[in-house]
């Protein structure tokens, strides 16, 4: 137990010291990605962007759906699928990062460890600008920032933490199981809509408390609503203390774990790429 710890340190210690080197790689990642094609960053927004276009055109103008306080529907929709955005772009951009960047997993004096946290970084900076866009839109309906806004902040902190964990884990083990990112791409569909993103979850509440029990173990749960809480609801995070607690027991535990797997996987990278 006491090696195990004392590996994890000398592990986080490292990345610790590759700082600039995570900087720079996000920033060519983030270049790689959007910067080298006519519409550069644009690509970036389009999708997210259609896809809150087609929900709220479904729900809201075809299903004459409402928000569960009576909000209105566009606030409703984007404050769940923002965070889901980010969520699944990190996490399928990291659980590639080893894979596709096999040139500097060879490189012996590269710490391979820095490409899942890239990944996961360059996601940020799109949520960041979406952050943004989110917060004028609240603004348009007269809901401006206040203290409760502040904890989007730590929602997203939380959802960082939790997809490094889940990004070191599914990266290393990417190598090996190379059927890996297509399966990622279907749990992350499927948990779209078993997260309250588009349905009111206080309706299946209201239906059966098992199924809502289990819908909150999902750890995405608590990030989405967390950040309705924050800006429709307006309710604290510590208002919640076993969703709180339960996040972070699965988000600790999801770090350390995956932060293990890629230490004792990385030795192997190179035999199978």
């Amino acid at each position: 137990m006491i090696g195990t710890l004392k590996h994890f340190l000398l592990f986080l210690r490292g990345l610790h010291e590759d700082r600039r080197v995570i900087a720079q790689l996000t920033r060519r990642d983030f270049q790689t990605r959007y910067l080298g094609s006519y519409l550069g960053l644009v690509w970036a927004f389009v999708q997210p962007a259609v896809t809150i276009a087609i929900f709220w055109f479904v729900f809201e103008v075809g299903l004459r759906q409402r928000g569960a306080s009576g909000e209105p529907f566009i606030l409703f929709l984007v404050s769940g699928l923002i965070p889901w955005f980010f969520f699944a772009d990190a996490l399928g951009g990291a659980t590639t990062a080893v894979l596709q960047n096999d040139f500097l997993v060879k490189n012996v004096v590269f710490r391979v460890s820095v490409l899942p946290i890239v990944r996961v970084l360059s996601a940020l900076f799109i949520h960041v600008f979406f952050l943004c866009v989110l917060v004028g839109l609240f603004a348009l309906y007269g809901r401006w920032p206040d203290a409760y806004s502040l904890q989007v902040l730590y929602y997203s902190a939380g959802a960082a933490v939790l997809l490094l964990g889940l990004g070191w884990g599914l990266s290393a083990v990417g190598p090996f199981v190379r059927d890996l990112p297509h399966l990622v791409n279907v749990v992350v569909q499927l948990g779209f809509w078993l997260t309250p993103i588009v349905w009111n979850f206080e309706f299946v509440e209201g239906k059966s408390r098992l199924i809502a029990t289990l819908l909150k173990l999902n750890p995405m749960f608590y990030v989405v609503r967390g950040y309705r809480d924050a800006l429709v609801t307006k309710v604290w995070f510590w208002q919640h203390p076993w969703g709180t607690a339960y996040f972070w027991c699965v988000t600790g535990a999801t770090f350390v774990l995956g932060a293990t797997v890629f230490r004792r996987l990385r030795p192997h990278f190179a035999d199978v790429l």
